[in-house]
């Protein structure tokens, strides 16, 4: 459970700041509930010959927990933003738009690179996806190459998957790339010095199947 004290950035340092603030308030009426709930303590007639220790309540984030705090910032802010598809003229066609970039050696810790692609279908943004590569990439071309292959997967499922739905491809699908070495290599089948110790799976790019054909064209600055 994420407590209310996670959209505040402020560790107040006295409890009548903490009561002045409605991010805080909600957080410890939860506490004080789990406690009771708990039965962590109960409270007692103070003993004549006792005597009370004083206790302080501590308005504490958890350091554990910021990365939950930024995510519901986020959410915070995109509130009002959304994912808009657009009627169609036509439901029995379909456009499918490809792009897929790659950075290079952008983990600083193993110097892995991370495949981006994203796909359209009638304007409509479908299918995204950005991971990290499982191989380390020894230039930009080799990195942009692999993304283009996961890329060219994902098309081909795409399209059985319209193909299920009783949806055609009007065009043929290109994969827009923004490395002209790798168009390059994934248009020449022939093995060079420069890619011959790039793994046989990623070379699914060059030739993904007879029912399926991908142009691959730089996208413009």
């Amino acid at each position: 459970m994420v407590h209310f004290e996670l959209l505040v950035d402020v560790e107040p340092i006295k409890h009548n700041e903490a009561l002045k603030n409605e991010a805080w308030k909600p957080a410890m009426t939860e506490e004080l509930v789990a406690i009771q709930r708990n039965k962590s303590w109960k409270l007692v007639k103070l003993q004549a010959n006792k005597k009370g220790i004083e206790a302080k309540w501590v308005q504490k984030l958890k350091k554990d927990m910021i990365l939950h705090q930024r995510i519901l910032r986020y959410l915070k802010g995109i509130v009002n933003y959304g994912i808009f598809f657009p009627a169609s003229s036509d439901d029995n066609d379909a456009v499918i738009t490809c792009y897929s970039d790659s950075d290079w050696r952008g983990n600083k810790s193993d110097r892995r690179s991370t495949t981006g692609y994203f796909f359209k279908v009638s304007s409509a943004p479908i299918s995204w996806c950005s991971r990290k590569q499982p191989v380390v990439a020894l230039s930009s071309c080799e990195a942009e190459y692999i993304a283009g292959s996961y890329a060219a997967c994902q098309a081909i499922w795409i399209e059985f998957v319209l193909c299920e739905l009783k949806i055609q491809v009007r065009k043929q699908i290109v994969l827009q790339l923004d490395n002209k070495s790798a168009i390059t290599l994934a248009k020449n089948p022939v093995q060079h010095g420069r890619s011959k110790h790039i793994e046989a799976r990623f070379h699914f790019l060059r030739d993904p199947g007879d029912s399926w054909e991908a142009r691959s064209e730089a996208l413009p600055k």
